[in-house]
């Protein structure tokens, strides 16, 4: 005599279900014990290593915070070199080596803004063209400066071309800039020095345009005239 089939409940579905994906996740794990390891292994690691950098990169930041702070009115107070090579009889380190050693973070980026600023001034003006090239500015502000900085470099060096391309950059990023006149100006100038001279002319008249309440805007038809010549 046949007997009925028993009906399964939920919860032994659940159940059956259950031991089968149990199985089936330790046989994967039995058959790859050694890969999952690895990589288990490579997580861990990284999740470390990049805990451990943010760790060093707050550290280094503090540290040029500090040492910033200590060097800074030797800059300001325009002993260039020695803002450069620091004082070390009186522990205080140079934006060179504040640079060196915590570059990686913003305040040791920001050194070195005025470690190019420094060496333009003593007219190391290679040095100070990679300072500008490798710093990362941020905000708008920072960001006019490095380039009229770089133009600055440029025209020192009589490469008026380059010069002039990072002088009017300077000027179109921040146009609303109390020196974006000026940049022009400087831009202007070092095209007509670089023999490009319809640049130059459209250049300050834009100038006229643009800022005619500014003193280059003054000044811009005396040179527009002795460009046409």
């Amino acid at each position: 005599m046949l007997r009925p089939k028993k009906k399964i409940s939920h919860r032994e579905l659940k159940e059956d279900a259950l031991v089968t994906w149990y199985v089936r996740l330790r046989t994967l794990y039995d058959t790859n014990r050694r890969t999952i390891s690895i990589a288990i292994t490579v997580v861990v690691v990284a999740v470390a290593a990049g805990l451990m950098y943010l760790k060093n990169r707050s550290d280094n930041n503090e540290n040029a915070i500090t040492a910033l702070g200590a060097i800074f009115e030797t800059y300001d107070a325009g002993q260039y070199q020695t803002a450069v090579d620091g004082i070390p009889e009186r522990n205080i380190k140079g934006l060179k080596s504040i640079v060196d050693n915590y570059g990686n973070s913003a305040t040791g980026d920001l050194a070195r803004f005025y470690l190019a600023n420094a060496y333009y001034q003593l007219g190391r003006y290679d040095e100070a063209l990679k300072a500008y090239d490798d710093y990362s500015p941020s905000g708008e502000l920072l960001s006019v400066a490095r380039l009229s900085g770089l133009g600055a470099c440029y025209e020192a060096k009589g490469e008026y071309r380059a010069a002039a391309a990072q002088f009017e950059k300077a000027a179109t990023q921040y146009p609303s800039g109390a020196s974006a006149a000026e940049y022009l100006n400087d831009a202007a100038r070092d095209y007509g020095q670089a023999g490009e001279k319809e640049k130059a002319i459209d250049l300050y008249r834009r100038i006229k345009k643009n800022y005619p309440t500014s003193a280059f805007a003054r000044d811009a038809d005396r040179f527009i005239s002795q460009l046409s010549v």
